[in-house]
């Protein structure tokens, strides 16, 4: 009996046990997973929906002022936007008006556009991003920067390969790169990016750094392009960067126009490697000799000074339309032998000086007008005395001579300072020596000095030290802030940034 009762529990239990597996069967058929869309945002979940097409459509449809402004033909959700396809047994579904108004709240809709990358070659320096419509844009853009530095027939010959050969003088461009790599990636851009759409606006972006209006001036009767550069803090290559319109310093202003009065500050650093012939003048030295059977009271030029002229062959570089201080020779030919001025004095010449280091006031005995070239020839002036970079450069640039080649007193004088702590390669904006580098100032007659820059720091002379013109000083170098080798050849009335006046050094040779 105990038995039969046995085989009836267990067969009212497993008959249990089947119902609930038959309801769990029926229950399921009625709950059948399905395929939906799971809309994020930020991260977040904001919906699902049946349809992601549908979403993207919608999106597109209501975003028309977006794309009348960019003159696209699609809108996408925000970067932070993201669809997951899902199978789920959940029943919430939204549909997608509601999950598109979640999205709207967020006003953070993007354009397809390229993303731009100009990483420096300077180490710490960051990276700069910027946002393009698109590749066209940029290109364009670019060719206008070129254009700022490079005549449109000397680039499109380069581009070509259709450089004329140079006969007698002349220069073909060798290489030409910008010092910064430039990446550009498409990507979909957040329309509250500043996003370029105009070619012209990224060139003056690239050009100035800034897309705001530059300043103006407005053509006055007499003004030259010279006049306007120095009344506005530029050399008139500066001026010509910022006025492509406009070739050379020569170019006729028109009364009533308007020109841009803005220093630029390139964001991109465009080199330009070139191989020249050109003929360049050499000064002549100033001498004086004396008389003794002449009254003192005599002074005349008994030989004329004659300029003379060298044809030099020398591979330079252009940094932003602006030659760079780094020259390198190759080649040189007299066309025209230099003849140094002479002036007679009568009677004797005078004993000479007599150092006061408690006195540097200059005020010393007059030996006339000698004044002899500090460096060897022939040699290249690489920037003058005049507007550069929005600061004055109160010397002259003289390069061409070579890396520890000689630097000479211009004058009998005095040395009254010296700094030789630099190391013999600097690089532009170091501040060793007062961004001079090592340097040395001779005091002279008149209240005059001279100071010789950017030397090696091997200086041949010491202060206190009675020197005469054309005496070995120092040797060229790179020193201080500096992009070659190069002599910084100041003159000054009165002691060097101390008071005194910083004169053109052409004002002694010319």
């Amino acid at each position: 009996m105990k038995n039969k009762e046995k085989i009836i529990t267990i067969l009212l239990t497993t008959g249990i046990t089947v119902l609930l597996l038959f309801i769990g069967i029926i229950h399921r058929d009625y709950n059948v997973a399905s395929n939906y869309y799971q809309v994020y945002l930020n991260g977040e979940k904001i919906g699902l929906i049946t349809n992601e097409d549908e979403l993207y459509r919608l999106i597109n449809d209501e975003q028309k002022d977006i794309k009348d402004t960019y003159n696209v033909s699609t809108v996408y959700p925000p970067n932070e936007f993201a669809i997951e396809a899902c199978n789920t047994y959940e029943t919430n579904i939204k549909n997608v008006e509601d999950v598109y108004e979640k999205i709207k709240e967020a006003d953070d809709f993007t354009i397809e556009g390229i993303r731009v990358r100009i990483k420096s070659p300077e180490e710490n320096k960051e990276d700069l991003i910027f946002y393009v419509l698109n590749e066209e844009v940029f290109k364009k853009a670019i060719t206008n920067v070129v254009l700022a530095f490079v005549d449109q027939k000397v680039y499109q010959n380069y581009l070509n390969n259709e450089q004329e050969e140079i006969d007698d003088v002349g220069e073909i461009i060798e290489q030409m790169y910008f010092e910064e790599t430039i990446t550009l990636q498409s990507t979909h851009i957040s329309v509250h990016e500043k996003i370029y759409t105009d070619p012209i606006e990224l060139s003056q972006y690239l050009l100035f750094g800034s897309s705001k209006e530059q300043s103006s001036y407005t053509v006055q009767e007499g003004d030259t392009i010279e006049t306007i550069s120095e009344s506005n803090k530029l050399n008139p290559q500066e001026f010509l960067i910022a006025n492509p319109k406009f070739k050379n310093e020569s170019s006729i202003l028109a009364i009533g126009d308007k020109v841009n009065i803005t220093l630029i500050q390139p964001i991109l650093t465009l080199v330009e490697k070139i191989y020249q012939v050109k003929d360049l003048e050499q000064v002549y030295d100033k001498e004086t000799v004396y008389d003794k059977n002449k009254p003192r009271t005599f002074e005349e030029v008994t030989q004329k000074g004659i300029t003379g002229i060298v044809r030099t062959t020398q591979r330079i570089e252009m940094v932003n339309g602006e030659q760079s201080q780094s020259v390198v020779p190759i080649s040189n030919v007299t066309i025209r032998e230099t003849q140094n001025e002479i002036t007679t004095k009568g009677g004797t010449k005078p004993s000479g000086y007599v150092y006061d280091p408690n006195k540097i006031t200059g005020a010393y005995v007059d030996t006339g007008l000698t004044w002899g070239w500090p460096t060897n020839r022939p040699y290249v002036v690489t920037t003058g005395f005049e507007w550069r970079w929005g600061s004055f450069h109160n010397a002259i640039d003289i390069s061409g001579t070579g890396f520890g080649s000689p630097i000479y007193a211009a004058r009998d004088g005095i040395v009254v300072s010296t700094y030789n702590d630099c190391s013999n390669n600097g690089y532009y904006g170091s501040q060793c020596g007062g961004s001079y580098g090592n340097h040395i100032i001779i005091q002279h007659d008149n209240n005059m000095y001279t100071m010789y820059g950017h030397l090696m720091s091997n200086l041949n002379v010491s202060v206190g030290q009675q020197v005469t013109k054309g005496q070995v000083i120092a040797s060229m170098g790179n020193s201080g802030s500096s992009t070659g080798a190069h002599l910084h050849f100041g003159v000054s009335i009165g002691m060097p940034n101390q008071g005194g006046t910083w004169i053109s050094p052409w004002r002694l040779y010319r």
